[in-house]
């Protein structure tokens, strides 16, 4: 079995083609090594540094079976394919992440093609896609030994060719330290900029950046939340602004923000934001407009809880706050991502109840229908599913 896991790591690099050989053997010692895994004490937390098992076409094989799924991110290539991440069993140290994707503009979804799988005592966690300026699909997680470790990993693959029939993948590298969770933001003089969080320590949230197109990747700078009571997943996001400042909001007890004027090597302190918000990600992105996009729970200056998913835009670089429009009002609606098409198509991703219906879901709109702060445009569409449990599955979990 040793022997087997050796092969997998050596083929970090798959098609669908050249490997599938080795993928029937490699994909079933790697599922068979971490249901053993999961059912042992994990031992060696330095297995964390390394990546996990890479799988193309899940579906030939097996897919472990999940009660709870969520944490979704959502991509979109120039050609129009839609590509979309989220995780299975996650909380959990069986966390792992699947990658599907779209060519008719999210009315179907493929099976899995990729599974994420941690290795033994590992979890693989809260994964992000992105589509870099050369158009190169990222895909990004973060693993941990157990639950938390207080280190963490950014790990990554990239792909050259998204709309292909057969992707091609890099090898998996890790970054750095910490959970990234959003997608990277490319600034105006080229950098990339990467956020991860190493959970409730001094100076939690670092910042990485690239000059070399995502060759290399160095820690930049941190940003520091002072009070220990108040620190949290962080889940930082940052917005170049107009005036070549740096804005960065952060998941706190509510939302939080800070400012670099230095490209992100200091931090002023992060302090509470004047944005009202629940205890969960949001969203925040700047528009083909020039405009900022906002996505959180509620209205801008209430608390709500983790319900009424809302779209916001700002004309001032966030200073002030308009529109409203009500992605989806419901209870247990979670964690949205997005993307802007070419053609001024918005999409944002959410889950909706991780158990027992584990939906991924996906909304459609554009600037006008978030400034009217209801449905004005022909292109909005909401509460379309990417994923959900079976419902059989989900029916089961709610009996009493």
């Amino acid at each position: 079995m040793k022997r087997l896991l050796t092969e997998l790591n050596k083929h970090q690099t798959m098609t669908n083609a050249a490997f599938m050989k080795i993928q029937l053997i490699t994909a079933f010692a790697a599922l068979w090594s971490c249901h053993v895994a999961w059912a042992e004490e994990p031992t060696d937390p330095d297995i964390a540094l390394k990546p996990a098992h890479v799988i193309v076409n899940p579906w030939r094989f097996h897919i472990p079976p999940t009660k709870r799924q969520g944490v979704p991110g959502i991509e979109r290539t120039a050609k129009g394919r839609l590509w979309a991440v989220y995780g299975r069993d996650v909380e959990s140290t069986r966390n792992y992440q699947v990658l599907t994707f779209s060519d008719d503009d999210g009315k179907s979804w493929s099976d899995a093609q990729l599974m994420i799988l941690p290795r033994r005592g590992v979890r693989a966690m809260s994964a992000s896609i992105w589509i870099d300026p050369q158009g190169r699909l990222w895909v990004f997680w973060g693993q941990a030994f157990g639950v938390q470790d207080g280190r963490y990993g950014i790990f990554a693959i990239v792909s050259d060719t998204p709309d292909a029939d057969e992707l091609q993948w890099t090898a998996p590298r890790r970054l750095g330290d910490g959970i990234m969770l959003n997608k990277p933001t490319v600034l105006s003089d080229g950098d990339w900029l990467l956020t991860s969080s190493v959970w409730k320590t001094d100076n939690s949230i670092k910042v990485y950046a690239s000059t070399d197109q995502g060759e290399s990747f160095t820690l930049r700078g941190t940003a520091n939340i002072a009070d220990p009571k108040t620190r949290g997943p962080d889940e930082p996001m940052i917005v170049e602004r107009k005036d070549g400042s740096l804005w960065m909001l952060v998941r706190m007890q509510g939302l939080a923000e800070t400012i670099s004027t230095d490209r992100g090597k200091t931090w002023a302190p992060v302090q509470r934001s004047s944005i009202k918000h629940c205890t969960s990600r949001f969203f925040v992105r700047r528009l083909k407009s020039g405009s900022l996009l906002l996505v959180k729970h509620g209205p801008l200056d209430q608390r709500v809880g983790r319900k009424q998913l809302t779209a916001y835009v700002s004309d001032d670089d966030g200073m002030t706050w308009s529109g409203g429009l009500m992605i989806d009002e419901r209870e247990d609606v979670t964690y949205p991502d997005g993307v802007q098409a070419e053609d001024g198509r918005i999409y944002i991703i959410y889950d909706h109840q991780r158990t027992p219906l584990g939906e991924v879901l996906m909304a459609t709109f554009i600037e006008e229908d978030v400034r009217a702060g209801k449905p004005v445009s022909d292109k909005i569409r909401l509460r379309e599913t990417v994923a959900r449990l079976p419902i059989e599955q989900a029916d089961a979990q709610v009996k009493p």
